[in-house]
Protein backbone atom coordinates (compact mmCIF):
# COMPACT_ATOMS: atom_id res chain seq x y z
CA UNK A 1 0.00 0.00 0.00
CA UNK A 2 1.25 3.50 -0.84
CA UNK A 3 0.27 6.78 0.93
CA UNK A 4 -2.01 7.76 -1.71
CA UNK A 5 -3.80 4.11 -2.10
CA UNK A 6 -6.96 3.38 -0.09
CA UNK A 7 -7.50 -0.13 1.93
CA UNK A 8 -10.88 -1.59 3.42
CA UNK A 9 -9.45 -2.51 6.77
CA UNK A 10 -10.23 -5.89 7.51
CA UNK A 11 -8.70 -6.21 10.95
CA UNK A 12 -8.17 -3.33 13.76
CA UNK A 13 -4.15 -3.69 12.44
CA UNK A 14 -5.21 -2.77 9.24
CA UNK A 15 -6.68 0.81 11.04
CA UNK A 16 -3.84 0.86 12.99
CA UNK A 17 -0.97 0.83 9.96
CA UNK A 18 -2.95 3.50 8.22
CA UNK A 19 -3.04 5.34 11.11
CA UNK A 20 0.35 5.22 11.80
CA UNK A 21 1.10 5.73 8.31
CA UNK A 22 -0.51 9.13 8.60
CA UNK A 23 1.30 10.06 11.54
CA UNK A 24 4.39 9.41 10.63
CA UNK A 25 3.66 11.00 6.82
CA UNK A 26 2.73 14.16 8.60
CA UNK A 27 4.87 16.79 7.81
CA UNK A 28 7.55 14.67 5.39
CA UNK A 29 7.31 13.95 1.98
CA UNK A 30 4.99 10.39 1.48
CA UNK A 31 8.15 8.86 -0.18
CA UNK A 32 10.10 9.08 2.60
CA UNK A 33 7.67 7.02 5.14
CA UNK A 34 6.90 4.94 1.65
CA UNK A 35 10.76 3.67 1.56
CA UNK A 36 11.21 2.89 5.55
CA UNK A 37 7.36 1.25 5.56
CA UNK A 38 8.69 -2.47 5.58
CA UNK A 39 11.19 -1.45 8.35
CA UNK A 40 8.14 0.20 10.09
CA UNK A 41 6.08 -3.60 10.34
CA UNK A 42 8.73 -5.26 11.60
CA UNK A 43 9.40 -2.29 14.13
CA UNK A 44 5.98 -2.02 15.20
CA UNK A 45 4.85 -6.07 15.67
CA UNK A 46 3.33 -5.98 11.87
CA UNK A 47 0.79 -3.28 13.85
CA UNK A 48 -0.42 -5.92 15.97
CA UNK A 49 -2.61 -3.17 18.32
CA UNK A 50 -2.25 -5.71 21.58
CA UNK A 51 1.40 -6.10 21.11
CA UNK A 52 2.14 -2.57 20.58
CA UNK A 53 0.05 -0.99 23.34
CA UNK A 54 2.38 -2.94 25.30
CA UNK A 55 5.57 -1.52 24.10
CA UNK A 56 8.16 -0.17 27.47
CA UNK A 57 10.21 2.72 27.62
CA UNK A 58 13.27 0.25 27.17
CA UNK A 59 11.21 -0.56 23.80
CA UNK A 60 10.72 3.25 23.12
CA UNK A 61 14.44 3.35 23.16
CA UNK A 62 15.17 0.71 20.73
CA UNK A 63 13.26 2.14 18.15
CA UNK A 64 14.57 5.69 18.69
CA UNK A 65 18.14 2.95 17.74
CA UNK A 66 16.21 1.72 15.13
CA UNK A 67 17.82 3.06 11.44
CA UNK A 68 14.38 1.33 9.79
CA UNK A 69 12.20 3.97 10.51
CA UNK A 70 11.74 7.36 11.07
CA UNK A 71 12.77 7.65 14.85
CA UNK A 72 10.77 10.92 16.04
CA UNK A 73 10.28 9.74 19.71
CA UNK A 74 7.15 11.91 19.69
CA UNK A 75 5.82 9.80 16.80
CA UNK A 76 6.73 6.68 18.44
CA UNK A 77 5.23 7.20 21.73
CA UNK A 78 2.40 8.55 20.05
CA UNK A 79 1.96 5.00 18.37
CA UNK A 80 1.95 3.56 21.45
CA UNK A 81 -0.60 5.64 22.46
CA UNK A 82 -3.01 5.24 19.87
CA UNK A 83 -2.55 1.41 19.79
CA UNK A 84 -3.93 1.21 23.28
CA UNK A 85 -6.40 3.90 22.29
CA UNK A 86 -7.37 1.95 19.21
CA UNK A 87 -8.04 -1.31 21.53
CA UNK A 88 -10.41 0.86 23.84
CA UNK A 89 -12.12 2.26 21.32
CA UNK A 90 -12.35 -1.26 19.55
CA UNK A 91 -13.81 -2.83 23.06
CA UNK A 92 -16.34 0.64 23.47
CA UNK A 93 -18.11 0.39 20.41
CA UNK A 94 -18.05 -3.60 19.66
CA UNK A 95 -15.81 -2.70 16.89
CA UNK A 96 -13.78 0.15 15.46
CA UNK A 97 -15.43 0.37 12.58
CA UNK A 98 -18.79 0.76 14.10
CA UNK A 99 -16.92 3.35 16.33
CA UNK A 100 -16.15 4.94 12.68
CA UNK A 101 -19.42 4.88 11.18
CA UNK A 102 -21.60 6.29 14.39
CA UNK A 103 -21.39 9.52 13.66
CA UNK A 104 -23.40 11.16 11.63
CA UNK A 105 -21.55 14.73 11.34
CA UNK A 106 -17.58 14.02 9.76
CA UNK A 107 -16.63 17.37 11.61
CA UNK A 108 -18.09 15.91 14.52
CA UNK A 109 -16.00 12.54 13.79
CA UNK A 110 -12.28 14.09 12.84
CA UNK A 111 -12.87 15.90 16.41
CA UNK A 112 -13.27 12.91 18.43
CA UNK A 113 -10.41 11.46 16.81
CA UNK A 114 -8.65 13.96 17.77
CA UNK A 115 -9.31 14.26 21.08
CA UNK A 116 -8.84 10.06 21.42
CA UNK A 117 -5.93 9.45 19.32
CA UNK A 118 -2.57 11.41 19.48
CA UNK A 119 -0.92 13.11 16.17
CA UNK A 120 -4.19 12.99 14.54
CA UNK A 121 -4.99 17.03 14.21
CA UNK A 122 -7.56 17.90 11.32
CA UNK A 123 -6.11 17.29 8.19
CA UNK A 124 -4.37 13.87 9.69
CA UNK A 125 -7.56 12.46 10.86
CA UNK A 126 -9.12 13.66 7.72
CA UNK A 127 -6.61 11.03 5.33
CA UNK A 128 -6.97 8.68 7.99
CA UNK A 129 -10.54 8.58 7.23
CA UNK A 130 -9.83 8.81 3.64
CA UNK A 131 -7.30 6.42 3.06
CA UNK A 132 -10.06 4.25 5.26
CA UNK A 133 -12.65 4.78 2.79
CA UNK A 134 -15.03 6.45 5.59
CA UNK A 135 -17.09 9.11 4.30
CA UNK A 136 -15.15 9.95 0.79
CA UNK A 137 -17.11 12.66 0.18
CA UNK A 138 -16.56 14.81 2.57
CA UNK A 139 -13.19 14.39 2.96
CA UNK A 140 -13.15 15.45 -1.09
CA UNK A 141 -15.12 18.50 -0.08
CA UNK A 142 -12.80 19.44 3.07
CA UNK A 143 -9.42 18.93 0.73
CA UNK A 144 -11.15 21.31 -1.90
CA UNK A 145 -11.72 24.47 0.69
CA UNK A 146 -8.80 23.85 2.59
CA UNK A 147 -6.41 23.43 -0.37
CA UNK A 148 -8.50 24.42 -3.53
CA UNK A 149 -8.75 22.65 -6.63
CA UNK A 150 -4.85 21.98 -7.31
CA UNK A 151 -5.05 20.04 -4.18
CA UNK A 152 -8.30 18.22 -4.86
CA UNK A 153 -6.57 17.51 -8.38
CA UNK A 154 -3.42 16.06 -6.83
CA UNK A 155 -5.65 14.24 -4.71
CA UNK A 156 -7.78 12.70 -7.45
CA UNK A 157 -4.45 12.02 -9.14
CA UNK A 158 -3.45 9.97 -6.60
CA UNK A 159 -5.97 7.59 -6.87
Amino acid sequence: MTTQQKVRPKTLADYFEVMTRMVFNSGLNWQVTEAKWPGFREAFANFDPARVAAFTPNDVERLMADERIIRNRKKIEATIHNAGELLVTDREFGGFAKYLASFDDNDALVKDLHKRFEFLGESVAHLFLWGVGVNEKAQDQWAHAHFGEAAERRHHHAH
